[in-house]
């Protein structure tokens, strides 16, 4: 329990709350990403999400860091990414001092952290290194090429942010296979800070990170890899470049294109694989998507053949690789044009559709249904455990007094921590119902109990399609990452939690995340039915712990 509840939750639970408060700083001190026609906003928007990342991170971090030269320059390297990250935000730096940062960090991390690139498993003679000379150079390059490759993606709402959560789940399984108890910490503290900041940046995006977040992400990203494939270890120091396929791929390309055309290869422009998605008709949801699954591939690939020979690795992602190039090459040269169809509205239409449209009838049965369904499994889910630790109650007390506080006191603010508040009280109240055989079991409630979830999402799926709020919730790139890790989670719980039933809980949560999302987007503001219902559920639970 110690992974999920004292490192994940509480990075996730120092990010999300203090990013308003750096968004009122930013616009306070004009650190604003203006659009102009290189991007894809409209409007201005705070760049400084990366700070809340940082903090989120070390947050935790620090509770169980110990004093090994590794950590200590991995702290000092950071600490000069993000001071520099920081004075680029908010005044654009020149790309050599931005450079400069780089390699100074770079240099910290190899002669202190003693962290470089000397093993190139079987594409070097067998009990060969690579000398100093060679080998210092070599990784400080990476170091600098990563953290700009993951600068570079981040172009699109959650870009960024999402494939770096997608390469820190794998980093996080590594390390723990491997006995490297820091980088498992470190990596888990990322995730819990990446996820609190793409509550802001999924599109349309309120928040970016800013190059102090795309550079800590990718710093801290190739650092890691390094750490766990550098080290006496069976994986393939081939690793860190599939696990960070996708955007050093991007990189490469860009930057080759550039130089082959007579331009600098830091010469901001449009060709980024992100951009020319959006080209072929491709809406910025769906590119992000489509990113995302393109470098699930890499990702999944690299864990697959992690003991593999590293010529099968290089091969498995010049494959992969080729087989993008090829398809933007294809649709470059073709000018393929995505057309948008709405096959759904095209296989329902007809006049009895058309009748239970106009009634509403499809909005208004399945949002009823999640209106008052979704309040009373959370209040049931209450009543199941046998036994309540004594930290819970004190904790419920915690969220209805911030409720209470912000339904008097502080209106705009309710959603906001209601939202915390569940974040908080529903993973914790899930897992209790699986931590006693008999109270996991549930005798003859476990049928109509399970059956409930199904239920509930299908009635929140339904509300989805046939929502007509305009600015009510929508489904975005989040919820895939949502469900990646709902998918990890399985094979994690074996490992750090040694609770078989972890698969239920985490699909149970994220169930109960995903449906009080659309519920609260679909209410308007209309909060005060779940926000008496989500305090009787505490109560519930502060009562049973008094009793």
């Amino acid at each position: 329990m110690i992974y999920l509840s004292s490192t994940f939750l509480l990075s996730l639970f120092v990010t999300i709350p203090i990013i308003p408060i750096l968004i009122r700083v930013a616009e306070r001190f004009h650190a604003l990403d203006m659009p102009d026609e290189r991007k894809v906003h409209s409007h201005p928007i705070p760049r400084i999400g990366g700070i809340a990342m940082v903090i989120g991170t070390f947050a935790t971090a620090f509770l169980w860091a110990d004093s090994s030269p590794f950590f200590k320059a991995y702290a000092i390297g950071i600490a000069i990414i993000v001071a520099f990250g920081l004075i680029d935000d908010l005044k654009q730096l020149d790309y050599r001092v931005k450079f400069g940062a780089q390699l100074l960090a770079s240099f910290i991390i190899v002669f202190y952290g003693d962290i470089k690139i000397d093993d190139l498993g079987a594409m070097l003679p067998e009990g060969y290194a690579l000398p100093v000379w060679i080998s210092v150079p070599l990784t400080v390059f990476v170091i600098v090429g990563v953290t700009n490759a993951i600068n570079l993606a981040d172009g699109l709402d959650g870009l960024a942010g999402g494939i770096s959560l997608i390469s820190l789940c794998c980093i996080g399984y590594l390390a723990y296979i491997q006995e490297n108890t820091i980088i498992s910490f470190l990596a888990i503290s990322l995730i819990g800070a990446v996820f609190g900041f793409l509550r802001f940046n999924t599109h349309p995006a309120t928040l970016f990170m800013g190059d102090t977040g795309s550079q800590f992400l990718g710093f801290s990203l190739i650092v890691m890899l390094l750490s766990i494939t550098q080290e006496d270890t069976a994986l393939s120091p081939v690793l860190p470049l599939i696990i960070l396929g996708f955007p050093v791929l991007d990189t490469l390309t860009v930057m080759g294109e550039r130089i082959a055309n007579g331009r600098s290869p830091f010469k901001p422009d449009k060709n980024h694989f992100h951009h020319r998605l959006m080209r072929l008709g491709f809406y910025h949801n769906e590119s992000v998507f489509i990113i995302y699954v393109i470098h699930t591939l890499f990702v999944t690939s690299a864990f697959v053949l992690r003991y593999h020979y590293e010529w099968v690795l290089l091969g498995g992602y010049l494959i992969l690789s080729g087989l993008v190039l090829g398809f933007f090459f294809i649709s470059d040269k073709k000018a393929w044009r995505i057309r948008h169809i709405d096959i759904i509205d095209h296989a329902i239409k007809g006049r009895f559709a058309d009748i239970i449209k106009e009634k509403g009838l499809l909005i208004k049965i399945p949002f009823k249904c999640i209106e008052i369904g979704i309040p009373i499994l959370l209040i049931c889910t209450c009543f199941f455990p046998m036994k309540i630790p004594k930290f819970f109650p004190i904790i419920s007390i915690s969220f209805i007094v911030l409720i209470v506080a912000a339904w008097f006191f502080k209106r705009n603010w309710l959603r906001g921590v209601l939202t915390f508040s569940l974040y908080g009280f529903i993973p914790i109240i899930v897992f209790l119902t699986y931590t006693d055989e008999r109270v996991s079991d549930m005798g003859i409630y476990s049928i109509p109990y399970n059956l409930s979830f199904f239920a509930i999402i299908f009635f929140v799926v339904m509300t989805l399609r046939f929502t007509k709020r305009r600015k009510g919730f929508k489904a975005t790139t989040m919820d895939f990452l949502i469900l990646l890790v709902a998918l990890i989670a399985p094979y994690l719980a074996g490992t750090y939690l040694q609770y078989k039933e972890l698969g239920a809980v985490a699909a149970k949560t994220i169930a109960l995340y995903f449906s009080y999302e659309v519920l609260i987007g679909e209410l308007r503001g209309e909060l005060g039915r779940i926000t008496l219902a989500t305090i009787v559920a505490l109560m519930v639970v502060v009562v049973r712990g008094i009793m």
